[in-house]
């Protein structure tokens, strides 16, 4: 039978753990934060010895399987990772964050059955790669990926409009937009573009020229 010291250890490991792991997400204001995490650490924590204590404590009346209610863990957080998912245009946001619930569901249940080991090592892995990776990609995906598109228009109501209009088409995310007022009615839009790897630039410049009011583009 596990010692009330062991729950204790176990639970608080979780939230130790589980912290870590949510002051990442934190850091970066993501939708499911540091509490989000802990929780969802504990209560899978708490759920995997629930388990065990009821199989210690009924197995000489019936045969129990310690892992049917742990088991449950694994597909209710899917349920808790969807809400963190949101779709902005033809982007996907959130994934990570629900890929990290499932994973710190996961290090819950390994403190909770005394793999401690599995937990930790899990933990720093998971950790290093939210951090790590995420520069890497930055580097040599997103980069690759990311333009600075100026377009010099007629100062007219409707031209960003219709700029993020053909940029949408093309599922080209927009990072960031800057304005400038320009002499003789011009207007400098600076646009910081992600473009989807089956897309080309030039077609993009072609079709942004084509729009009414377009003076001059530059990459």
């Amino acid at each position: 039978m596990i010692t009330q010291s062991e729950v204790v250890t176990r639970l608080l490991l979780s939230i130790i753990l589980g912290g870590i792991i949510g002051i990442e997400r934190e850091s970066v204001n993501r939708p499911a934060g540091f509490r989000t995490h802990v929780l969802v650490c504990v209560g899978s924590t708490l759920t995997m010895l629930v388990s065990i204590f009821v199989f210690e404590k009924f197995r000489a009346f019936t045969s129990t399987d310690p892992s049917r209610i742990a088991a449950q863990v694994v597909s209710g957080i899917g349920f808790l990772g969807a809400g963190t998912i949101i779709r902005v245009g033809p982007t996907v946001k959130g994934l990570t964050t629900a890929a990290s619930l499932w994973t710190v569901a996961s290090i819950g249940l390994a403190i909770g059955c005394g793999f401690y080991s599995a937990a930790i090592i899990a933990t720093i892995f998971t950790f290093i790669t939210l951090i790590s990776l995420s520069r890497i990609e930055a580097v040599f995906i997103n980069r690759r990926l990311l333009y600075n598109i100026y377009v010099t228009v007629s100062d007219k109501p409707g031209q960003l409009g219709k700029i993020g209009t053909v940029l949408g088409e093309y599922g080209i995310s927009i990072r960031n937009v800057k304005m400038e007022n320009l002499d003789e009615g011009r207007v400098n839009i600076n646009l910081t573009v992600r473009l989807p790897s089956n897309v080309k630039i030039e077609d993009i410049i072609m079709k942004l020229s084509a729009i009414e009011g377009v003076q001059c583009i530059d990459i």
